[in-house]
Parts: C-alpha cells; structure tokens; sequence
C-alpha cells in the first residue's frame, strides 16, 4: 500500500471529520486527454482525494494509434479490456521483452519502471481501464520517450547511441503520448535485436476466458490475485455481476484498498466509517469509487437489470471479512450481552444469519 500517512498512523484530515466525504468520481464524464480520436481520463487523489491510494484510468486508443513507448516511476499498471484488442510490449530489468495480444477481458499486469507500450490491434478502437497501486500517481506524468529524447541533447544522444547528430534531425520535440501511424500486423513481428528471452513470468492473464472464480445466488464473480496471476503482486482485480436487487453483503477488507467502476447498471454503495458516520453513493456506467482500507461498506443493484462491476485492490493478496460471518463467528453469550438480548433472540438471529449465508450465497468469500 502506498498511502504512507496510513503506514505512519499520521491523523487523516479528509477521513477525520464529522462526515464522510464523497468517494464517487463521474469518470467518463471528465474531459482528460484528447488526441485524434485517443482518450486518457484519470481519477487520481486531484479529482478523488479520498483515493490515496489507487489511482484509475479510462483509455481508448484509435486504430493505427499506440500509447507510446513508457513507463511509470511511482506505480504498478494493471489494465482489463472492455472492448477492441490490444499488443502490448515490455522490458524488464533483466533486459527479457514480452508482447501479447489481448481481448476483452483479459488483463496485463506491468511492475513499477517496467517500460512497455500500447498499440490499438485492428480495425476497432480498443479501450481499457487502468488501475494503478498509488492514488497519487498521474497518467500525466509518466515517463515518456519522446519526452525525453526531444530534450536531450543531440550531442548526448549520439554519444549514446554512436550515431551522428544528424541522426537524430526530425525526432518529435515534445511528448507525442498517442502516436499514430499504420495499423501493426496481425503475426506479432521480431524484436529489432532479433528473437526474444521471454520473463520467467507472463505480463498476460485472460481474466474472463475460464470460469467465474464462484457463483452465487444473486451472481457471480471473477477474481484474480498474485495466487493465480504470480505476477501481479500488488493488485487483485475482481469482475463482479449482481442481479438486479442483488446484494454483495456488509464486508471490509483488512489489508487494501478497494476501486471500483461501473461497465454496466446502476449500483448502491454505501460505506461505514466508524462514529456512526453513513454514506451512501449512487453509482452508473462510467463512474468510479474507493473505499478506504478496512472501511465497512456494501454493493447493492439497484436497477432492473444485471450490473457489471470492476473492482481493484492494491494487493497481491485477496482478503474479506464478511459481517455476517463475523457475527456467526461469535458465541450466542457474547452476541445476547453485546446487543442487550436474550440468548434465545441471539440464537435466532444467528440461525438465520447462518442460513441466509447458506442459501444466498451473495458473499465474496
């Protein structure tokens, strides 16, 4: 986790008031960065402060555009695909490359200052939601070729490289960021060193491809954490589907913090931050949310129609604590002196807490 006021247990001014604050951002709605028909859209701690952090990005990339050649100093990158496809290449430290292609519903996962870039695949723009592990981080401020070449030197640059200056006549000035040119080639083609040595690990996981990790009554869910996808060891993505009126129950997670956006319905979220302070959020397609490490709060479809939700945690390792497993958890004498009952009341409310999760199966686990 990369909120060090956290780490620090230094006082939270936006989480230590009387009142919650917002924690819904209208993603798609925001302007961001245009380019031809390319988009990037951010929702950092600048326009969400309460996500310290993750920090989430809506990109759309116009067919022949890439996302040029980059990378990120302060921040993890873990994509899924909406629609269109994607090729991706990156370099690690070991100097080992990778490119994949990938569809809707697959997703990448890049370490920290591993460099890569994005190319739109096809005749169909692609896009793709980023999520990245430090809410302060900007898609803004990444780290880009162009960038870099255009104000160095071109006495350092052909030193560098052992080139004439002239070499260097014509390069961009100033960062491209969406770079536009033709449309790359079906067959992935050879590195310009010539064949690859591939990473130990793949950058690659196709996320909606197999089985959803669990299903249940009110819907179902996908879940990928560094168990499944080894790689990616600071986020956890989750694709969870409510049925309309379905409930993804009170719960908290003790060890990261939750992002989420909205691809399809209209969603309720409410979140629980202690000293009897309540918040409830309405949610639809486009927007997107954060609920604070160990933050009590619940998913709720509102509308009349199945919703579809991505959810990020900035963990390798999944965790939840359900509030009704917690109350089953107890014995019926600490439940009835806890809440002033009798012990039959207390024995009743846990029967039907038990079979409720039983039979509804609207937990995550």
């Amino acid at each position: 986790m990369s909120d060090v006021t956290f780490q620090n247990n230094v006082l939270d001014q936006l989480l230590s008031g009387k009142e919650l604050p917002s924690f819904k951002f209208e993603l798609e709605k925001s302007k961001g960065k245009v380019i031809g028909d390319s988009f990037g859209k951010e929702a950092t701690v600048e326009q969400l402060p309460i996500s310290k952090g993750i920090a989430g990005v809506s990109m759309c990339i116009e067919p022949g555009a890439m996302r040029e050649l980059h990378w990120h100093a302060t921040a993890a990158e873990w994509p899924f695909v909406l629609k269109g496809r994607v090729r991706t290449t990156v370099i690690n430290p070991a100097g080992q490359t990778e490119t994949n292609d990938f569809d809707p519903g697959d997703i990448w996962y890049f370490p920290r200052g591993h460099a890569h870039v994005l190319e739109c695949l096809g005749k169909e723009p692609t896009h793709f939601i980023l999520i990245f592990d430090n809410g302060y981080f900007s898609e803004f401020g990444t780290f880009s070729i162009t960038d870099w070449i255009g104000h160095t030197p071109k006495s350092l640059l052909a030193k560098n490289f052992g080139l004439p200056e002239s070499a260097f006549d014509g390069f961009p000035k100033e960062e491209v960021y969406f770079a536009r040119g033709a449309v790359p080639p079906e067959a992935i083609p050879e590195n310009l060193q010539g064949p690859r040595v591939s990473p130990p690990e793949t950058h690659k996981f196709r996320m909606l491809a197999g089985a959803p990790h669990a299903i249940f009554k009110g819907g179902r869910e996908w879940r990928v954490d560094s168990t499944r996808f080894p790689i990616s060891t600071t986020v956890t993505g989750v694709i969870l589907d409510l049925e309309s009126g379905a409930l993804r129950e009170l719960h908290w997670h003790p060890n990261a913090d939750e992002w989420q956006y909205i691809i399809e319905g209209d969603l309720s979220v409410t979140m629980f931050g202690s000293n009897g302070r309540f918040r409830t959020e309405q949610l639809h397609v486009g927007d997107v949310a954060y609920i604070p490490q160990g933050y009590g709060h619940s998913i709720e479809n509102i509308g009349d129609k199945r919703s579809r939700m991505l959810i990020g945690f900035n963990t390798g390792t999944y965790q939840a604590i359900d509030l009704s497993a917690w109350i089953a958890g107890n014995p019926l004498d600490v439940l009835a002196t806890n809440f002033g009952k009798p012990h039959s009341c207390s024995r009743s409310f846990c029967a039907r807490t038990f079979s409720y999760r039983q039979i509804n199966n609207i937990s995550s686990g």
